[in-house]
């Protein structure tokens, strides 16, 4: 059973782009929605997202919708503490391959990462 982890370096979630988020409205306040958009840049992709590194410049600090944690995920999405880390690869593996493709280096190190 795939076990979820953050891989290092990937960067899937920080291609923002709202056409891709259609419903944010109905699950980040009106104070996150905003903070969100201003977090859009070039290309869709996080103004915070160093793509010479591949890492986030904020991470220690990133905003709450950033974060992949039970009560996040619960309160945000409404997906149940057990079933957070299903759910979190499935969303990883979903937004990876809309990134950066379902045969990219970055899904095959996901896949592995996470035991899938």
């Amino acid at each position: 059973m795939p076990t979820w982890r953050c891989v290092k370096q990937c960067g899937a979630c920080c291609h923002l782009d709202p056409a891709d988020r259609p419903d944010l409205d109905q699950y980040l306040t009106p104070e996150e929605l905003q903070l969100y958009l201003s977090m859009v840049g070039e290309g869709g992709w996080c103004v915070n997202f160093d793509r010479e590194t591949r890492e986030c410049q904020i991470y220690l600090d990133r905003p709450r919708f950033c974060r992949v944690q039970a009560d996040v995920f619960e309160e945000l999405y409404g997906i149940e503490p057990e079933e957070l880390n299903d759910f979190a690869v499935e969303c990883c593996r979903e937004q990876i391959e809309g990134v950066y493709g379902d045969r990219s280096l970055e899904m095959i190190r996901f896949n592995q990462e996470v035991g899938f």
